[in-house]
């Protein structure tokens, strides 16, 4: 193969390597602006008073909700790279649960630093007596352990233990959604809408449903491979 030939076709795998660099970069960071905008909203209606008459509740349950929605959408990314065959989504999966994790570590500080003020004896007295904080910091202490295990290392020193360890985050949503569920007073309908879209995300993952997904998904193709043959 002529010199000038190789030089091309290397100077080709740069540019696509580069390229691909580029669109992955942008993506982590428009990743990172949308999931520090609820954070940042939430800081300039506490600095301007908007709040309302109750804002320790307040920001209990945006940053609650929001730790749902980023721990939901993790749960999204293999149905989604099932469906579509976007397979570099995967790629986006961690940065976004790290984002879940300091949404609801940051609702977890609130409970201890604004409503309770860090006196521990009421704390651990709630924590044991009442269900849906019994519930809601189990589902914190398995994510916990799954933030700590997200890096390369754990993941080298884990072996096929880390992808059973990170299996705890189908545990750690259906805590969450049922903390959700019993905190509320009367208005059920998020937490049920968080539990039905969960639900149904965990179905995606049964062996059966994968089964119709893959034959879905190769359905065009023989189509389109049996007309070619019949040309």
């Amino acid at each position: 193969m002529p010199a000038w030939t190789c030089a091309a076709r290397s100077n080709d795998f740069f540019l696509m390597a580069s390229s691909v660099h580029r669109r992955r970069a942008a993506a982590k960071a428009a990743i990172w602006a949308s999931a520090l905008t609820p954070a940042a909203w939430l800081v300039w209606r506490a600095m301007h008073g908007e709040l309302g008459a109750n804002p320790i509740e307040e920001v209990l349950h945006r940053t609650g909700w929001w730790g749902l929605v980023l721990l939901t959408s993790t749960l999204a990314v293999t149905p989604v790279r099932r469906l579509t065959g976007w397979h570099s989504i995967v790629s986006y999966r961690r940065l976004v649960g790290l984002f879940a994790f300091f949404y609801l570590t940051l609702h977890f500080s609130t409970y201890l630093l604004l409503d309770q003020w860090l006196a521990w004896e009421y704390i651990l007295e709630d924590i044991a007596e009442r269900p849906f904080i019994t519930v809601g910091f189990a589902a914190w202490l398995l994510l916990l352990a799954l933030a700590i295990t997200s890096t390369r290392g754990w993941i080298r020193r884990l072996g096929v233990r880390w992808q059973r360890l990170h299996r705890l985050i189908y545990l750690a949503s259906a805590l969450g959604v049922l903390h959700f569920y019993w905190n509320v007073k009367a208005d059920t309908r998020e937490p049920l809408i968080f539990a039905a879209v969960i639900g149904l995300l965990l179905l995606t993952r049964l062996p059966a449903v994968r089964r119709l997904v893959s034959r879905a998904r190769a359905g065009p193709g023989l189509r389109a491979g049996r007309r070619v043959a019949e040309r």
